[in-house]
């Protein structure tokens, strides 16, 4: 460890051999985790060793979302992770640690942007919920960006509310109207999304195009 945290120091921005930024952070990653000086905790601290890395280069808080990114495919990670700790040529390791960051730098937008949707959706339907419909709401926030898998379906807004199939009909039918969701598909298979996470989708699907 003596001589990883040296090179670590000596590897920063204003240190004697300098390295690019994402350069840096993939190769303190993986050198750590090589390393595994802990017997429990050592990922964590090796995306935080990273994140770090990142901060200091760019001079602020990284502020990405890579844990949550890594964990999102986190077979892809381990895998990646143990190819490359086998090898003194850890070029692909780099790569795919350095389309991660990208990865997470990107989540990180679509959360803020959902987060501030979030606060003006409330601002907007402030006090034209019931119980129920709030309760249900506040559930399909707690999701996040994607929601619910497969959109809200009739019976998980009679499970979250404990009420019957016609007062949700009711609920959802109102909170349609309101536009506060956006339904899709006919009967059984019809489905409920917030109506800011299918903004939000549309506009990824259209930049991604």
């Amino acid at each position: 460890m003596t001589a990883y945290v040296d090179w670590f120091n000596k590897s920063a921005t204003h240190g004697e051999t300098p390295l690019p930024a994402l350069t840096r952070a993939g190769i303190g990653h993986i050198y750590f985790e090589r390393i595994h000086p802990f017997e429990d905790g050592n990922g964590r601290l090796g995306r935080a060793i990273a994140e770090k890395s990142l901060a200091q280069n760019i001079g602020q808080p990284s502020l990405i979302a890579l844990a949550f990114t890594i964990e999102r495919a986190r077979k892809d990670y381990y895998s990646q992770l143990e190819k490359n700790q086998r090898t003194l040529d850890i070029t692909e390791w780099l790569i795919y640690f350095a389309r991660t960051i990208l990865e997470a730098q990107q989540n990180t937008l679509k959360r803020v942007a959902f987060y501030l949707a979030k606060a003006q959706f409330y601002d907007q339907f402030r006090g034209q919920f019931n119980e129920r419909q709030a309760k249900a709401i506040a559930g399909m926030f707690r999701e996040g960006p994607s929601g619910f898998r497969g959109g809200l379906s009739a019976e998980n807004y009679i499970s979250i509310t404990q009420t019957s199939r016609a007062t949700a009909t009711r609920d959802l039918h109102d909170l349609v109207e309101k536009g506060a969701l956006v339904r899709t598909g006919e009967r059984r298979h019809t489905r409920y999304y917030l109506s800011v996470a299918a903004t939000m989708h549309d506009q990824s699907e259209r930049s991604s195009s």
